[in-house]
Order: structure tokens, then sequence, then C-alpha cells
């Protein structure tokens, strides 16, 4: 999930001399945890599941202080919203997770080949080590729960970092761990930018990172310099896409779940429409008419999610006045016509349509409840738009014939993508998630977590009685070389 407008020290690699003598505040807790990775040995099932109930449990127990915290934080977020996203999505990894971990940990039979017969091969998943967690602000508790159960049905010990930008919860999560876990196997730092940067320039034997491409592309930088393996997950402008012979009502009807949980302030949330040309009206009026439903009043609706602070805020405002500005039709759905009273950052849903691509709405990602319009003439030119573009985190497309619905999976490259509907695909635990390009490098989630921060060992086992190695040696016969080139020939 991403941040699309952070303020972040840049992390560089051409600091001043005072900061490379500069002593990393939080490197000591890494060698510890490192020391204590080794001395206590690769965990077994038992070890790894009993960890996954502990923090299962403590989620139950802190449930309500998670909560409260993230209402803090937020000034205001739907209770309904943080139970399902935060707590509940959270628990349900870990029990699926437990659930399936005895067959994960399995060594898998790899097929044979003609070149290492009569050997066979084994792929045995071992732990990393020390695994590094960034998560991001837009729900602030899954997004460390939900990669370090991973990292711990792997085996991994664990650092967290949650976000800055929710500082009330960032605590909670650490109080959580602290009195779950011993510091030296899951351990939890707080702290404003500095710590973020110093954190990223840690050794880990894996990074972690939730949020924004741009902090993204330095936090990979900072991991270089440690050859430090990372997973990236980002964001980007997710296109939803329908198809000229689709319900507009029914679309908007499944696109309404995507755009409004947590005021749209998720990574995979749809961030603008493509739809035929013609069609804008009857969208913008089906919209309208949903969300008037769903939210019949505005200024103080308990199911609405504030934008997460005022700069963001004022960010999402600059947004619609900027189209404002360059000419499109801003469609903003308030049903009573309500003034928001200063200080509440709630924001009406909005349709923006008659955009041009000089538009700030159609180049930064939106991360609010509001949804740019832009229209095609053919499919072709939707997907070519799409091409053209950064690869997003996830792609929606509404289309009732199902070989077009696959052609256009085929023709477009996103981290995920949903037929029929928004989002969802996150929520199905034995799929990855994560991103291309721009929107990410790596996936995790279910088994694809696993594998994602385990060590996968290549073993190969020989008889006893033979090996091939003993027909290598020198001097090799004249002949050798001649039949090698005949056979090189042959396969070609």
């Amino acid at each position: 999930m991403s941040n699309p407008d952070p303020v972040v020290t840049p992390i560089r690699p051409d600091r001043p001399s005072e900061e490379i003598d500069r002593v990393n505040p939080y490197l000591e807790l890494l060698e510890k945890q490192k020391q204590a990775f080794l001395d206590r040995g690769i965990s077994n099932l038992k070890q790894r599941k009993d960890a996954l109930t502990k923090l299962s449990k403590a989620l139950a127990k802190y449930s309500d202080d998670i909560i409260t915290a993230v209402q803090e934080d937020f000034g205001h977020r739907s209770p309904h919203e943080t139970i399902l996203t935060e707590v509940l999505a959270s628990q349900g990894e870990a029990a699926l997770t437990k659930a399936k971990l005895k067959g994960w940990m399995k060594p898998h039979r790899a097929p044979s080949s003609i070149s290492a017969l009569p050997a066979t091969g084994k792929i045995v998943y071992q732990p990393k080590g020390v695994i590094g967690i960034m998560g991001a602000w837009n729900y602030p508790a899954f997004l460390c729960f939900s990669p370090l159960i991973g990292v711990m049905a792997a085996g991994n010990h664990a650092m967290i970092k949650p976000p800055d930008v929710t500082p009330r919860t960032s605590e909670v999560i650490k109080d959580l761990i602290a009195s779950t876990f011993d510091e030296e196997y899951i351990a939890v730092v707080t702290g404003e930018v500095q710590a973020a940067v110093d954190f990223s320039e840690l050794p880990f034997d894996h990074l972690m990172y939730t949020g924004n491409t741009e902090i993204g592309r330095r936090v990979m930088m900072a991991a270089a310099k440690n050859l430090t393996p990372v997973t990236l997950e980002m964001g980007g402008k997710s296109p939803t896409i329908i198809s000229e012979d689709y319900s507009i009502k029914r679309a908007v009807a499944r696109i309404m779940m995507g755009k409004c949980v947590n005021s749209g302030q998720t990574c995979i949330a749809p961030d603008y429409i493509m739809l035929k040309e013609g069609k804008e009206d009857e969208f913008a009026q089906a919209w309208s008419d949903a969300v008037s439903k769903r939210y019949p009043t505005v200024a103080d609706n308990q199911d609405i999610t504030w934008i997460v602070n005022e700069r963001h805020y004022q960010r999402v405002l600059s947004l619609i006045e900027d189209a404002r500005e360059k000419g499109a039709t801003i469609h903003q759905i308030n049903p009573k016509n309500e003034e928001i009273p200063e200080g509440k950052r709630v924001i009406p849903h909005t349709v923006i349509t008659n955009t041009t691509e000089d538009m700030r709405c159609m180049q930064e990602e939106i991360f609010g409840p509001v949804l740019p319009v832009k229209t095609y003439k053919t499919i072709d030119e939707a997907i070519r738009y799409v091409n053209e573009r950064p690869r997003p985190l996830a792609l929606y497309y509404f289309q009732n014939n199902k070989k077009k619905a696959d052609e256009m999976i085929q023709r477009t490259i996103s981290g995920g993508a949903c037929l029929n509907e928004t989002m969802l695909h996150i929520a199905h635990q034995n799929m990855p998630f994560g991103g291309s390009g721009d929107s990410g490098v790596g996936g995790y989630h279910g088994f694809d977590g696993f594998v994602q921060f385990s060590h996968k060992k290549a073993v190969l086992y020989q008889l006893r009685a033979f090996s091939p190695a003993a027909m290598l040696k020198g001097p090799y016969p004249k002949v050798a070389e001649g039949v090698l080139r005949r056979v090189t020939k042959m396969l070609g």
C-alpha cells in the first residue's frame, strides 16, 4: 500500500562524512537478533505455529486498542473498517498459515533433469535470518502484521518499523509485540523520518517495504549497499475499465467497495475509470445515485473515514481544484448539500469528467474519494493507454464475455487483476499479492509469503555407487570434443 505524497529525507549514497561516521542506533538490536537466530537454530513446525497462535491471541487482546488508536490517528475512521481490515484480516491470514504450514515446510522434490541423472533433487525451504518490515499508514496495523505472518512462518526473526504518520497505532503495535514476544525474536522501533532512514540502512537478511514508489526507490538504494534483498509493495494508478456492453449500474455497485473503504486511501483502490466514449454522464449519475444511498449524509457520517491528515486532505482537494481550473467537469456528491465543519477532513465523493492528460488527477495516484473518468473509442485504445504508463498494482475489468476478459488480462501487465470485481484479490490468501515495475518487486501472502521470506535451497542427492563426475576428469579423450560439437548441432 502506498503513501502518494511522502515527506521523507532522501536516503542518499553521498551522505556527509559526519553522517557516515554516525553509528546506526538500531544496529545493536539487529546484531542481538542475528546472534539469537544463530543460537536458537532453525525453528521447527511447532515453534512457528505456537508463535502464530500467540500473535493471533495478542491481536484479539489488543483489538480495542488498535481500533481506538487508528481512530485517533485518522481523526475518524469507521470502526467496522478497522476491525475488518486491521484485525480480522490479520487473524484470518494467521489461521490459514497455521493450517497449511506443515505442508509448506516439507522439502519439495524437483523434477528429474537429464543433465544430472541419475541424481535426484529437492527444494528445501530455510529461513533467511532477520527480516526488516516497514509498514504503511493507510492500514497501519495490517501492513505490519500481514508480512510478519509470512516472516514468522518461514522461521525468521523480525524488526518492524511502523509508519510515523499514524504514531498512536505504532505505539499500540510496539506494546502488543513487546508484551507477546522476546525482543531478540520480534522487535518494534518507532520514530519519525530519521528513524525510517536508519532502519532502511540496516544490513537485514531481507527487507520488506510498503509505501510510495519514490521512497521505495530510496529504500532499494539503501538496501543495495548491504546486498539486502527487498520486497517492495507500492502503488500507482490502478485503472478500472468498463466494457461497452457491461451494465454501468452493475459496475458501479462493484466498484463502490473498492473506492469507499478507507475513503479510497488504499493502494489498490480503483484510481480512474475508463469507459466507452459518450457514457460519462451515465456513469456520473449512477455513481451519484449509489453514493447518495450509501452515504445520505456527509458532514457527520460515522461510516465515512477521514483523510488521514491535513497535508493529505489539502493534496486531494488540490487535485480537484486543478482539474476544475483546467476545464474538467466536477460532480461532487453531497446529497443534502451540507457544509463540512472546519477541522473535519471529509471530502465528498467526487467524479471528474472531461479530463485531460495535463491534469494532476490523471498523473498522480489519487488516494482519496475522487474518481477521474477517461473515455476510449475502442478497447484496443484503452489497452494501449494502460500499457504506455507505469505498471499499476491492480487492474479491474468489467466484461461479460470471458474470452474478451482473458484477452485483456493477457494483453496488459499489472501486479494483480480482478474481473468484474475490485480489490478482493488481496483477500484471496492462496494467491500472491505484489506489484510489477513501479508498483512493486516481489509478492507475498499465504504460501507466496512463506516462500518470499525463505531461502529456497537446492539439494542434489547422488547415488552411492555411481557418479558421472568420474567420467569428466582429464585427460579428455581426443574424440570427446568432436562428439560434443556434434551433439550441440543436433540439439540446435
